[in-house]
């Protein structure tokens, strides 16, 4: 089952904003909303752009670095999906997170390791003392 099931490019669902420019140079933030449940939810993808980088790619640095935050934020968005076994999908315009259907897995009856019950009884205990003092 797929991640992200949108009838659009997750692109499309994202907001854009930028906070007021300082000495320092100006910040950007990507936003994605999502319903959780009954919930309204977002991840943000946070960015700066210093007034060198901004003089840089001969005026266009804003755009390449507005694609690559874009691009990173894609493949965050993925990664937080897949590991929390999450997944987008919606026909509306905000899409809903639910949880992926899991499969059940096929369990080898053998154990990986075979253990010998002599070996285990032959391991030393180790004194309360040391445990409850450190």
């Amino acid at each position: 089952m797929p991640l992200i099931e949108l009838p659009r490019a997750l692109e499309d669902y994202f907001a854009f904003a930028e906070t007021d420019p300082t000495r320092r140079g100006r910040r950007f933030s990507i936003t994605l909303p999502f319903l959780n449940g009954d919930k309204l939810e977002r991840l943000q993808w946070w960015y700066h752009l210093s007034p060198s980088e901004e003089a840089m790619y001969e005026g266009h640095g804003l755009e390449v670095l507005r694609a690559q935050a874009i691009q990173r934020f894609v493949r965050h968005i993925g990664r937080w999906l897949e590991i929390n076994r999450l997944r987008l999908h919606g026909y509306e315009p905000i899409p809903r997170l639910s949880r992926q259907l899991v499969e059940p897995a096929i369990v080898d009856a053998q154990p990986a390791v075979a253990v010998d019950a002599s070996a285990i009884s032959t391991i030393p205990t180790w004194p309360l003392e040391k445990v409850a003092n450190g």
